[in-house]
C-alpha cells in the first residue's frame, strides 16, 4: 500500500534515513513542507525526522481543535489514527497503517493544501 486514492500519498518506511529520503525525493517532484507529513509510533523519534526531513507536523489545522484536544487523552494508537485520518484517509487505511507503525515503520504522507 505505497499510495491512496487521489487526495494524497502515502508510503511506509523501514527507517527515519529512508523517511528522510523518500522526503527529499517528494521536493524534488514538487511537494513543500506543508504538503509533507512524517509520523511514527514513537513520539521522540517521530519529532526527529520531522526535524531532520524539514516536513510539516500534523497538528491543530489537519485535526481541528477538538480532535487535537482528544488526541492529548487518546492512546497513542488511537492519536495516530486520528492523525491519518484527517489527512484524508480511511479508517481501514488509518488501522493498517497503524499496525505497521506498531512494527517500527515510519509513514511518509504528501498531501497539498490545496486538495
Amino acid at each position: 500500500m505505497d499510495s491512496i486514492g487521489t487526495m494524497a500519498y502515502a508510503k511506509l518506511l523501514e527507517n527515519g534515513v529512508q523517511a528522510i529520503e523518500e522526503v527529499n525525493s517528494l521536493r524534488d517532484s514538487g511537494y513543500v513542507k506543508d504538503d509533507l507529513y512524517v509520523i511514527s509510533h514513537d513520539q521522540d523519534r517521530e519529532g526527529r525526522i520531522i526535524d531532520a526531513a524539514d516536513t510539516n507536523e500534523v497538528g491543530l489545522s489537519e485535526e481541528g481543535l477538538f480532535g487535537a484536544i482528544a488526541n492529548l487523552f487518546r492512546s497513542r494508537g488511537d492519536a495516530l489514527r486520528f492523525k491519518i485520518t484527517s489527512l484524508g484517509f480511511s479508517e481501514a487505511e488509518a488501522r493498517f497503517y497503524e499496525k505497521e507503525l506498531d512494527k517500527g515503520k515510519v509513514l511518509v504522507i504528501a498531501k497539498r493544501k490545496s486538495e
